[in-house]
């Protein structure tokens, strides 16, 4: 089996920063693309970020310039480093991986369970 799990959500002010990180555990044999996505309430969920396994990232429009995501694939980690936060986006954020397990030749997608961010004065 394969978990996703996401730390370091919380509240933080307006223009402050936040690091989230998301780490993959379990059969793992090989990880492809990483990505964190967010929902708000009330509003679909969104893709945010991905990072390929070559390092190659894509961002969303909203956080470029701000966000940063990274990986470690010695620690099967994907990170989110969020700086000048703003209000709009307070969300919950997920993780998402493209994993292939062992023994299993298919990749599948994984999710995180989620966690808060809130940005507000």
């Amino acid at each position: 089996q394969v978990q996703l799990v996401e730390s370091g959500g919380g509240l933080v002010q307006p223009g402050g920063s936040l690091r989230l990180s998301c780490a993959a555990s379990g059969t793992i044999s090989a990880i492809g693309t990483m990505a964190w996505y967010r929902q708000a309430p009330g509003k679909q969920r969104e893709l945010v970020a991905h990072i390929v396994s070559d390092g190659e990232t894509y961002y969303t429009d909203s956080v470029k310039g701000r966000f940063t995501i990274s990986r470690d694939n010695a620690k099967n980690t994907v990170y989110l480093q969020m700086n000048s936060l703003n209000p709009e986006d307070t969300a919950v954020y997920f993780c998402n991986a493209d994993i292939k397990s062992t023994g299993f030749s298919t990749w599948d997608y994984y999710w995180g369970p989620g966690t808060q961010v809130t940005v507000s004065s």
